[in-house]
């Protein structure tokens, strides 16, 4: 089986307010945002991981450190058209991607079709292979109240012919 590999990947940001809230490259109405050294999007973040870890590169974190000031505030849009491009010089391609958002506020399911349209124009594949989940954390640790949201994400990749 070394036709497919797959990725996981998941980032958790602190919330706090004067930031604005992006998720999924999509800015979500809020009254508070996530703090990050880039626009702390945690599932574009968990998306790039997902993807790096399942094509052999580098993490998020790796290409993209938070020492660097070039990446201080930056869209992280901008950090996935990277990954991507990096993607389509290697020889796998995305068969498709599950994410799960963890935030017990504010309610994402109006958000979703936006989002899962942005992702997968940023990752060029129909918006059928991008699947896209919002749960809260029923009220527990620091999702559940109100102190950080999190993401998770799977990435299946094959091999081009």
């Amino acid at each position: 089986m070394d036709d497919c590999r797959v990725g996981l990947g998941y980032d958790l940001h602190r919330l706090e307010a004067g930031r604005p809230l992006v998720l999924a490259n999509v800015t979500v109405p809020h009254t508070v945002g996530l703090v990050g050294h880039s626009d702390a999007d945690v599932v574009v973040h968990a998306l790039i991981d997902a993807i790096t870890g399942a094509a052999g590169m580098p993490d998020v974190g790796e290409l993209f450190p938070n020492t660097d000031p070039a990446y201080r505030n930056i869209n992280s849009a901008a950090l996935l058209e990277k990954v991507v491009a990096a993607l389509a010089d290697c020889p796998w391609k995305i068969v498709n991607v599950d994410v799960v958002i963890m935030a017990q506020q504010p309610r994402l399911s109006p958000f979703k079709p936006e989002m899962r349209s942005r992702l997968a124009a940023l990752l060029a594949v129909d918006v059928a292979r991008i699947n896209l989940k919002a749960k809260t954390n029923e009220h527990v640790d620091a999702v559940g109240q109100e102190l950080a949201i999190a993401c998770h994400c799977v990435v299946l990749l094959t091999r081009k012919i």
